[in-house]
């Protein structure tokens, strides 16, 4: 087998399960391991350490699939390993309160690279390095054999991240049936229609459940503001919670087309106003800063805003910037809700965006919650890069400094 040899003390990390290994902790490669096949990696005394996929164009030249020394991942081994990633989320299928939700979790399952999401009966992949490219024919056959009700698996790794991984873009159909154009899933008493040929990630925005939830405990009676909407998520659990007014605001039509009728079927008791705006968020924000408008509880949940370290700082600014304007636009002891999903953004480093955002805004603002992904994405303790999704509940507190 081809075989990896790692620099004099370079080890630690792979030693301590840690599923990456750099170009710069290689020293030596025995053999010509092709895109996406596994490597042995071993020590720099020669001794094997544990398996990995090769991959020849990323910086993150081997992702590791075991650190038994002994056991060489095969077809069978991904199989096993997809249906012990499905098994662990039995129980919480079984509970009945969604029917759509993560099956595989990528680096903290064991399966660098791989994604797959429950949709009503699909599952939605996405491959995102070579590896995962390379075992693509196992994963969606173990996922049609292991998960209950699976009439088909989508794929839809058209994720930037291939380039990196020397990959194109893919999607289509990988196994069973193609999905309807529409899947229509549920959360609690609320439905989602989810677009999983065309839609953000593989269609909706699952790590985000617990996350609605909480925003809803606050939106009884309030005006929201739901920015970066996409097809209604937070706004619509507002809407079902008893919300005064929603409005939702989004740079994408096709998105708040379905957001539109994802609120004709979500129950509206209040009978709140709810509203559709295309927009760029940022302009919105302006907007309604110069017009005086205000809110009780505003949702801000962009799109990830730095990919690598080096766009760190450019993100931050992003950050800051929607941030300082959603704080302008709070009534006193009104409620922010701002999220995000940049892995390269700590959660130490976004609360000290967002509070230089509020010294900005000459706000006062107390941190009254924090959230993070939802439990069915699941963060290795030996890979804590695994937890990308932030987001703290913000409260304008009563303080006689604020400028309103």
């Amino acid at each position: 087998m081809n075989k990896v040899i790692l620099h004099p003390r370079r080890e630690y990390a792979t030693v301590h399960h840690h599923p990456w290994i750099f170009s710069g902790a290689i020293r030596t490669v025995s053999g010509s391991p092709g895109i996406g096949e596994t490597v042995a990696v071993c020590d720099a005394r020669g001794t094997c350490i544990g398996h990995g996929s090769w991959s020849p164009s990323s910086q993150i030249r081997v992702r590791m699939l075991s650190f038994v020394p002994d056991e060489v991942p095969d077809a069978t081994f991904i199989r096993k390993r997809v249906a012990e990633s499905v098994a662990r989320r039995g129980a919480f299928l079984a509970r009945g309160a969604t029917n759509a939700c993560r099956l595989v979790n990528a680096e903290s399952d064991g399966l660098p690279g791989v994604v797959a999401d429950f949709y009503n009966g699909v599952a939605v992949v996405q491959l995102a390095t070579a590896g995962a490219e390379f075992w693509k024919d196992e994963i969606a056959a173990a996922l049609m054999e292991s998960v209950p009700g699976c009439t088909g698996v989508w794929n839809r790794s058209d994720v930037d991240s291939r380039v990196r991984e020397g990959l194109s873009p893919e999607t289509g159909l990988l196994a069973g049936a193609e999905p309807p154009e529409l899947i229509e899933i549920y959360e609690g008493t609320i439905r989602y229609l989810v677009d999983v040929r065309k839609g953000h990630k593989t269609g909706f925005y699952l790590d985000q459940r617990e996350a609605r939830a909480t925003v809803g405990s606050y939106a009884k009676g309030a005006d929201v503001l739901n920015c970066f909407s996409y097809t209604g998520g937070f706004g619509l659990a507002a809407q079902a919670a008893g919300a005064r007014t929603v409005t939702h605001v989004d740079a994408s039509a096709d998105a708040l087309e379905i957001a539109r009728r994802n609120a004709e079927l979500t129950p509206n008791s209040a009978g709140a106003a709810i509203d559709f705006i295309v927009a760029d968020v940022f302009k919105q924000l302006r907007l309604y800063r110069d017009q005086g408008r205000q809110f009780d509880l505003i949702v801000l949940d962009p799109p990830k805003f730095a990919d690598t370290k080096a766009s760190l700082m450019r993100a931050t600014r992003g950050y800051k910037d929607i941030n300082l304007l959603a704080m302008k636009l709070l009534r006193p002891g009104g409620i922010l809700a701002t999220f995000s999903c940049s892995g390269a953004v700590t959660p130490e480093l976004f609360a000290k965006v967002c509070a230089e955002a509020a010294f900005d805004a000459k706000r006062d603002m107390q941190i009254v919650e924090r959230t993070r992904q939802a439990a069915d994405h699941p963060v290795l303790l030996s890979f804590p890069e695994g937890l990308y999704l932030k987001g703290l509940v913000l409260r304008h507190s009563f303080c006689g400094k604020c400028q309103m």
